[in-house]
């Protein structure tokens, strides 16, 4: 009777341990159990976009606002298209804003955060951001610094 105790105490410890990776997974890669929020979409073009990803977050004044949803080379002018999913609630953006990828955490995972301009035209689906600011790269920055380049 008692080996059957320890058995049962066992597995349901090994249940409570898998719920809780599979949780810590759905959490840090960024997917969401709720249904998804309605959204409109805006573009940017960077130079450079130093690993940002799909799914990344859209932050303004530091509160999620939306989501990458995809990420191409424009083959014209040689940059990264950005395309954000921007929540429907959040409908007034100034046409001025800028878009700025920025790096949050100690893992240094990438985000593009909007500094919000001063326009009274709001932005609308399908605009893009005429002002951005691309990745800080540190690995161009310590190269250049190295090779004694200004």
């Amino acid at each position: 009777m008692r080996q059957r105790t320890v058995e049962i105490l066992v597995g349901l410890f090994m249940i409570v341990g898998m719920a809780s990776l599979a949780f810590l997974a759905i959490q840090v890669s960024g997917l969401s159990i709720q249904a998804p929020e309605q959204t409109y979409k805006l573009y940017a073009d960077f130079n450079d976009i130093g690993g940002l990803q799909v799914r990344g977050k859209v932050s303004l004044a530091g509160v999620t606002i939306g989501r990458i949803g995809a990420i191409t080379l424009d083959r014209k002018t040689y940059q990264a298209k950005v395309e954000m999913d921007i929540y429907r609630s959040v409908d007034n953006i100034p046409t001025d804003s800028i878009a700025v990828i920025r790096t949050a955490g100690l893992l240094g995972e990438k985000y593009v955060d909007i500094s919000v301009g001063a326009d009274t035209k709001n932005m609308k689906a399908g605009d893009y951001f005429y002002s951005t600011q691309s990745a800080l790269n540190l690995e161009k920055l310590i190269g250049s610094f190295a090779a004694g380049n200004k």
